[in-house]
This record gives structure tokens, sequence and C-alpha cells, in this order.
């Protein structure tokens, strides 16, 4: 064992000084800590019902460990927003590239022991394809969630935004998605007391 000190964790736990939704007015303010947690959770459920429901095989513990790290080198990029991350195809190859560069800056902040457990969870691999697709969907429901509650605390700058992920939604065709939106999603445009 090593004297030298390892950063890898202290970025990580920087990841809820790391604000999400940049260039829109917020009621609530989120990071990319409280977003992971989220897409953790929906991207579990999703693995579940398409395992339960559906007879899939896809491991839901891993698709929440992927999820739970899926946004962790924003520690280092910060969060460019949807808008400029897609502008062109030139702004997203690059982004990519920084990506890339940011994830292995993270990885050489692990003693060496420790690096090839935490590789396959922050790098995209061919046998993780399923379970990368399911978290891709979760953190889209999760900004759709975003998008409900902040139209319910009255700030239509997300009405837009809600409209596009929700068509984009729509467009998945897999059965556990489906199923997610029609028995889950209603219950985010409770207030608590109908929940109860």
């Amino acid at each position: 064992m090593s004297d030298k000190s390892y950063h890898f964790f202290a970025f990580i736990s920087r990841m809820k000084y790391i604000s999400r939704w940049g260039l829109m007015r917020n009621t609530q303010p989120e990071n990319i800590q409280e977003h992971s947690h989220q897409v953790a959770v929906i991207a579990h459920a999703l693995a579940v019902i398409k395992n339960t429901v559906y007879g899939g095989q896809v491991d839901p513990n891993n698709v929440a460990v992927l999820a739970i790290f899926h946004d962790c080198n924003e520690t280092i990029t910060g969060d460019m927003p949807t808008p400029i991350k897609y502008y062109n195809p030139d702004i997203k190859q690059a982004y990519k590239k920084v990506e890339e560069i940011s994830k292995n800056r993270l990885i050489s902040m692990l003693p060496q022991e420790l690096k090839e457990a935490y590789s396959p969870i922050l790098f995209h691999r061919e046998e993780d394809k399923e379970a990368w697709k399911i978290v891709k969907v979760a953190d889209r429901i999760a900004a759709y969630i975003k998008c409900i509650e902040e139209e319910k605390a009255g700030n239509n700058e997300f009405k837009k935004a809600g409209e596009t992920i929700y068509k984009t939604l729509m467009q998945i065709q897999t059965p556990e998605v489906k199923y997610f939106m029609e028995n889950f999603i209603p219950s985010f445009q409770l207030t608590l007391d109908e929940l109860e």
C-alpha cells in the first residue's frame, strides 16, 4: 500500500457542487449528485420491469451502478447544457472527446489496484450496451420529471423542454419504458396530499 493520497472519491463527492440546467431559471436547483441518484433509481426500476414483466436478462444492480457514475466526469468538465452540447456535430464530437479525457483523468486518480474495477463503470463496454441504453433512457425520464416538477411549481421555463423530452420518450419502443411512463409518471403530477 502506498503513502500517496488518491483524489477519485474527493472528486466524486464534488458532484453535489455541479448544477444542472444552467441556462434555465429553476424553482428548485438540481445538482448532478441528486440527478445521478434519481437516474439510478429509475434505471434500476426499468431493469427490474424489463426482467420481471417482459422476460429480460439485464442485471439491475449493474444498471444502477452505471447510472450512479454516469455524470461523474462532470466534476471536471462541468455540466454542458443540452442545447449547446448537441448544437452541431462538431461540438457534439468535441464534447465526447472532452468526456473521454475527463473520465481518464478520474481513473488516473485511483490506485492501480482499483482502476480495473472502476474503468468499466466510467467507460462504455460492449457487454454493457443494453445496460447503458437503460441508463440513457432513465436519464431522459429524470429530465422529464424535472420538467414536470418545475411546471407544477409554476415555472413555464421548462414547458418546451418537457414537451420535447416527452416526445422523445414516446418514440422509444421498449415495453419497460412504456410501463414506467404509464404506471409511475402520472404520480409526479400530484401534490403530497393527493399521493396519500
